[in-house]
């Protein structure tokens, strides 16, 4: 056979995996169910205000082109310049050229316009606050697209217990998946976030949890210490009934690397981030824990 071939028998494959994913999930109970079997009911749920989206007919181009670390980081500088920018203003992350590129983009699907007849550009539409919204849209997206899964973003529930917002939520076959989304780099991450995000999996319980920060920084220097220090500072009883392990307060579950900066605890907690690329990082979580062991990780 030849490569040739084998890239499109893998292509096929592929295909037909998204296809028997589709077929399943409509076998499956829907998302609203999965969730109210375990006491959750969505009050809130995708708020658009702060969302930067273009009209429809240029969405799936957007996606795309969201695919683009270099995009993403684009965007967010010209949220932070929204109301006047120049080209010098946006090119910290790329270089001119494909600075440009992106500016002739945003002009095209509508989503900027010049200032007059100057060569400096504001949003068509705002205030927009941050690109939070607009990366949990994305995410929310890719679990649409790429795994042919029950997505949702920005969920509220009327929940007094456990306060905030649940980011993305997924049903991906029949398991529940929920993940913690920040556009914010490391240094920027504090040990209250990450104790939040358990306070949010113990009183959600969901089958898989990912915790996704959109930088290609690494993880091991900050990140994975504030997850050693908070499952050290957690209960037995409380690690146990989510992990469904015993677990001894004297050897609390360790944060496994799975490769580069994609970590792992017990295939039940992945902590990631955007290098090399979103889709295939969370590719490697799903089928990590679809073909998680029984035993417990050591």
């Amino acid at each position: 056979m030849s490569e040739d071939e084998i890239q499109d028998e893998v292509l096929h494959l592929k295909a037909e995996i998204k296809r028997l994913r589709k077929s399943l999930a409509e076998l499956t109970p829907p998302l609203p169910l999965v969730l109210k079997r375990r006491g959750f009911k969505i009050f809130k749920k995708e708020p658009c205000d702060d969302l930067l989206l273009p009209e429809e007919r240029f969405i799936d181009e957007y996606y795309r082109l969201l695919q683009k670390y270099s995009f993403r980081l684009f965007l967010r500088d010209v949220i932070h310049h929204q109301h006047h920018f120049t080209i010098r203003d946006v090119t910290r992350y790329s270089t001119q050229e494909v600075t440009e590129e992106y500016v002739s983009l945003l002009l095209r699907i509508r989503l900027i316009e010049r200032e007059g007849g100057t060569d400096s550009y504001r949003l068509r539409k705002g205030p927009v606050k941050s690109f939070g919204p607009t990366l949990e849209w994305f995410l929310s997206e890719i679990f649409k697209s790429e795994f042919a899964a029950e997505a949702v973003w920005g969920v509220k529930f009327k929940r007094p217990v456990v306060g905030g917002d649940y980011d993305v939520i997924a049903k991906v076959d029949s398991s529940l998946l929920s993940m913690e989304v920040k556009s914010s780099p490391p240094k920027q991450i504090y040990a209250k976030e990450i104790s939040a995000f358990f306070d949010r999996l113990f009183d959600l319980i969901p089958d898989i949890a990912i915790f996704f920060m959109d930088t290609e920084l690494r993880m091991k220097d900050k990140i994975v210490p504030m997850f050693e220090d908070e499952i050290k500072r957690r209960s037995s009883h409380e690690l146990s009934s989510f992990l469904d392990i015993p677990v001894s307060p004297q050897e609390p579950p360790p944060v496994v690397r799975m490769e580069k900066e994609l970590f792992q605890i017990q295939n039940k907690i992945f902590i990631i981030n955007a290098k090399d690329s979103i889709v295939n990082n969370l590719e490697k979580v799903l089928r990590r824990f679809f073909r998680r062991s029984q035993r417990p990780v050591k």
